[in-house]
C-alpha cells in the first residue's frame, strides 16, 4: 500500500475514532431539573443548628441556596453565614458534635495538611452515590461577605469569628469528598 494511502486510511480512522469517542463522553451536568434537590439542600437541619451566642447577620439570616454552572459542572449549594462572639474553637467543638449526631462523617484529612481546624475549619460528608452531601464550615470575614455577597458587615460581625456553613452537592447526588 502506498504510503500515502496509508496516511489517508490512518487519518480518517483517527478521525472516527475521536468523533466517536466525543459522542460517548457524558455531558457536563446544567442546573436544569434541579429544584427539587436544592430544596433538600435547603432543608438539611445543619444549616438552622449554631453554636450559643452565634447570630446571622441582618441581611444574611436565610438560607442562600442556589445552583452554580459556570465552571462547566453545574454544583447546588445552601449556605448560612454566623457572627460569634467567642472563640473558634467553640464553633469547631459545635459542629463536630453536631454534624456527628447528625449523621455527617468527618473524613480524616490527608498527610502533610497541618492547617489547624480553626483556620481551616471543617469539611464533612453524607449519604452515598447518588444522595452524597457535603458540608463545609469556614471562617470568614468582613472583607470575604463584601466580595461574596455585596454585604456590608455590621458592628456584630465585627465582635468576634464569622463562619460560613455550605451543604454542597453535585446536580445528580454523586459521590464527592472533602479531598479530592
Amino acid at each position: 500500500m502506498p504510503p500515502r494511502t496509508l496516511a489517508l486510511l490512518l487519518a480518517t480512522a483517527l478521525l472516527t475514532v475521536g468523533l466517536t469517542g466525543c459522542s460517548v463522553l457524558s455531558p457536563f451536568n446544567t442546573c436544569e431539573e434541579t429544584a427539587t434537590r436544592l430544596k433538600d439542600l435547603r432543608s438539611q437541619p445543619i444549616l438552622d443548628s449554631a453554636p450559643e451566642g452565634a447570630t446571622a447577620p441582618k441581611g444574611l439570616d436565610q438560607v442562600d441556596a442556589r445552583c452554580v454552572d459556570d465552571t462547566g459542572d453545574a454544583w447546588l449549594y445552601a449556605a448560612r453565614v454566623y457572627a460569634f462572639p467567642g472563640p473558634r474553637q467553640k464553633v469547631v467543638d459545635f459542629y463536630r458534635a453536631t454534624a456527628k449526631a447528625d449523621g455527617w462523617h468527618l473524613p480524616s484529612a490527608p498527610a502533610g495538611l497541618g492547617t489547624p481546624e480553626t483556620v481551616a475549619g471543617l469539611c464533612f460528608t453524607k449519604g452515598g452515590d447518588g444522595d452524597a452531601l457535603m458540608l463545609t464550615l469556614r471562617f470568614t470575614t468582613a472583607g470575604h461577605l463584601k466580595i461574596e455577597y455585596d454585604y456590608d458587615a455590621g458592628p456584630e460581625f465585627d465582635s468576634g469569628a464569622g463562619f460560613e456553613m455550605e451543604v454542597g452537592s453535585e446536580t445528580d447526588g454523586a459521590k464527592t469528598g472533602c479531598w479530592d
